[in-house]
């Protein structure tokens, strides 16, 4: 039996279930096991135990931006092939927001407050780009990927030394995020201006600084 099409109602629908299950749901499915599995829990004092918290609600909040951002590019994609690489992967980043989440809930913590907001913002900012052009869009995902690489390195360096379930994470992550990267440049995306470079680490740098505290 043939599928029909979705029509524009049943792709509002998705986008909504899409969003209300990043930003509400604490631990979503993954596919792939978090890299923190088989690994000892670190015995943390209250300090360290809160700093590590902090650096993974950023890192979940990240995570959820990755998902509005690919969700936003993919719904006004032109490409179907530019669209199936954006959806496949926002399933990857997937892996990562359940990974932060658990973590969280390990360490007593909890996921942003603002999680709507950063949501709806880099939904915005990712179908603005892709309705700029394909090529637009996917050197968008290059120079994000590539500064969440480099403030995955930061993390690293910030996290406590025991703590090697956060680190695991971390650094999975990191790889996963180098290669999207990759594969986006690798798919002809366009070099970003550098204004608008320096205005996505400025935006960045602010949502880190908010998102550790709330």
């Amino acid at each position: 039996m043939s599928q029909h099409p979705l029509t524009r109602f049943d792709r509002i629908l998705v986008e909504i279930e899409r969003a209300l299950g990043t930003t509400l749901d604490p631990q979503p499915s993954s596919a792939r096991p978090s890299p923190s599995a088989g690994i000892d829990e670190a015995e943390l004092d209250e300090v360290a135990r809160r700093h590590a918290g902090g650096l993974m609600r950023v890192n979940h909040v990240g995570e959820v931006c990755a998902q509005a951002l690919y969700s936003g590019q993919a719904a006004v994609a032109r490409d179907p092939r530019l669209r199936e690489q954006l959806l496949e992967a926002a399933a990857e980043e997937t892996d990562h927001l359940a990974w932060c989440g658990e973590r969280l809930q390990e360490l007593g913590d909890r996921t942003s407050l603002l999680n709507p907001l950063w949501y709806g913002g880099a939904y915005t900012i990712g179908a603005l780009a892709g309705l700029a052009s394909d090529r637009l869009s996917l050197g968008f995902v290059v120079e994000t990927e590539r500064q969440v690489e480099a403030h995955l390195d930061g993390h690293l360096s910030k996290l406590p030394a025991s703590d090697q379930r956060s680190r695991a994470i971390v650094v999975q992550m990191k790889q996963d995020e180098a290669r999207h990267a990759e594969q986006a440049m690798a798919a002809g995306g366009a070099d970003l201006p550098t204004p608008v470079k320096h205005l996505m680490r400025v935006a960045a740098n602010l949502m880190r600084a908010v998102a550790y505290r709330i």
